[in-house]
């Protein structure tokens, strides 16, 4: 009684332990916040809503597209240079006046002064002028004396009109420090727009890619597990024929061990479908979450295309080296290069300013010296620091040439390297595809002779299993080919712009979409 008792007890345990893991693989763990709005979708997830939603709603891209209004913010900065400026200077100024007629001792004590109000205005040719008005105050300005400026009197008798400025004649004229700061603000718009492309393209690839891998990885689950299933399909037929002395109990044994294996290797790949899918949630987001895609979502694996064509591959070629924005970014970096170059050049320019104004002192003023003019002329007799500057930037063009001669070759050679990868990996379907037909010829084949007592177990599970390799083989071939197409259009920069507009509106508001962060309002800046 107590054996058969253990007996009894030992099947329970075995039945909880087979039951078990089914259970748990049957309940796949998915991240309920970020399924919320997707519960009820039916509908395959379809590369094309992968980068659309990337486009709409990535945060990294997102955060990328605020350079567009950090370059802004840099023109705005160097506007600053010649903003317009309203300035209020007020002067007194306390003397003494004696005269050598009279007692030496006998001094007259003045109090004089102005207020001006000017408006300054600069300009990028290196120019500054400015006028207002100048009131004057004190004992002597309210005498109205003679002395005092009569050709720029104003609105009563102590009160002038301002003006005066400064010139650069030489160096400083045209390109000078301001000026050069302003026309590279002007260019890091032209950059922002390069670095948005530069996130989009390597978003959209890597989204690509992503997707691909959690697609195979769905696939192949879906194998193993039906694998899983044959597997207990047939313990269950051995144990009949052990019962009936058909087959001898360590058959049953090796069917067992060999539902263990494929339960783990289930196992395993749900692993991988969460790992893969968790991943692929970083590109899918919606109302700030990543959205977790369901197994189900998963659908087939498109067909082949047709290859480019010699011609396709050139035009690809010459599209890459004007749409890429490795090579545009080395465009741009030439532009402000130039910049310093002819500043560089201009600092190899005697220094000859034109100023004049109004006079600074109120006693000046008052006498009747009421402007001056004056000349600043100044020459380096070694030019160092203007010679160092050419040479510094003459070096940095070179260099700049040297790398986009490069980045030019890379780019094609990228063409070149997408092309052979979509070759193959179509080659490696065709490869696969067959393999897999004979795989399940042989699966068959084997199967028949084993139900004729022709083979052992051991053949048939080996069989099985080498159809699972080659559907896996053959999904991974299937993605490649994918991901080769989606290379191509990486290579040629087609992935840098924008995803279409029409899939855009498909998911969410194409003038509110991540990539389209930091454009600039309606109204002020």
């Amino acid at each position: 009684m107590y054996t058969k008792g253990a007996s009894h007890m030992i099947a329970l345990v075995l039945a909880m332990i087979t039951l078990l893991p089914m259970t748990a693989l049957a309940e796949p763990i998915h991240d309920s916040s970020a399924l919320k709005s997707q519960s009820t979708r039916t509908a395959p997830l379809g590369i094309s809503e992968v980068l659309a939603r990337i486009e709409l709603t990535h945060p990294l891209l997102q955060a990328v597209g605020a350079e567009r209004t950090k370059a802004r913010a840099k023109i705005l900065k160097a506007l600053g240079a010649w903003e317009p400026t309203f300035k209020n200077v007020n002067h007194v100024e306390r003397y003494q006046t004696w005269n050598l007629t009279t007692s030496p001792e006998t001094f007259d004590t003045h109090t004089v002064g102005f207020s001006d109000a000017n408006l300054q205005v600069g300009h990028p040719w290196g120019f500054t002028v400015f006028g207002g008005l100048r009131s004057g105050f004190g004992d002597r300005a309210n005498r109205q004396l003679v002395s005092m400026p009569p050709d720029q009197l104003a609105f009563y008798h102590n009160q002038h009109f301002n003006y005066g400025g400064s010139f650069h004649l030489l160096r400083g004229l045209m390109v000078n420090e301001e000026n050069a700061q302003f026309q590279q603000a002007e260019l890091a718009g032209p950059q922002a727009e390069i670095k948005v492309a530069q996130k989009r393209q390597d978003l959209y690839l890597a989204g690509a890619v992503q997707y691909w891998d959690w697609q195979v990885a769905v696939k192949q689950a879906e194998m193993v597990k039906r694998a899983l299933v044959v597997a207990e399909e047939r313990l269950g037929q051995v144990e009949g024929l052990a019962k009936g002395g058909r087959v001898a109990p360590l058959d049953v044994i090796e069917a067992n061990q060999e539902v263990q294996k494929r339960r783990e290797a289930a196992i395993a790949a749900q692993r991988k479908v969460e790992y893969e899918q968790y991943k692929l949630s970083l590109f899918l987001w919606e109302n700030g979450e990543p959205v977790t895609p369901r197994p189900e979502w998963a659908p087939e694996f498109q067909g082949e295309t047709p290859l480019p064509t010699a011609e396709e591959i050139a035009a690809n070629k010459v599209a890459a080296k004007e749409d890429r924005p490795e090579v545009r970014d080395l465009y741009i970096e030439a532009k402000l290069n130039n910049i310093d170059i002819k500043l560089a050049k201009n600092k190899l320019l005697p220094k000859l300013d034109l100023e004049g104004g109004p006079t600074a002192g109120s006693t000046d003023w008052m006498v009747g010296i009421g402007y001056r003019v004056g000349v600043h002329a100044e020459i380096p007799l070694f030019q160092r620091e203007a010679r160092g500057k050419v040479m510094s930037a003459e070096v940095a063009q070179q260099q700049l040439a040297l790398k986009q001669h490069y980045t030019e070759q890379q780019v094609s050679f990228d063409v070149d390297n997408w092309l052979s990868a979509q070759v193959r990996a179509r080659d490696r379907v065709t490869a696969a595809t067959e393999a897999l037909r004979l795989a399940k010829t042989l699966e068959e084949g084997e199967r028949t002779r084993f139900n004729m007592g022709a083979t052992t177990l051991l053949f048939v599970n080996l069989r099985e299993r080498n159809v699972v390799e080659s559907a896996y083989q053959l999904y991974r071939a299937q993605a490649d080919y994918a991901v080769a197409r989606g290379g191509m259009l990486y290579a040629t920069g087609a992935l840098a712009k924008p995803w279409a507009e029409s899939e855009l509106a498909k998911y969410g508001k194409p003038l509110t979409a991540a990539g389209m962060n930091g454009y600039k309002q309606p109204g002020r800046d």
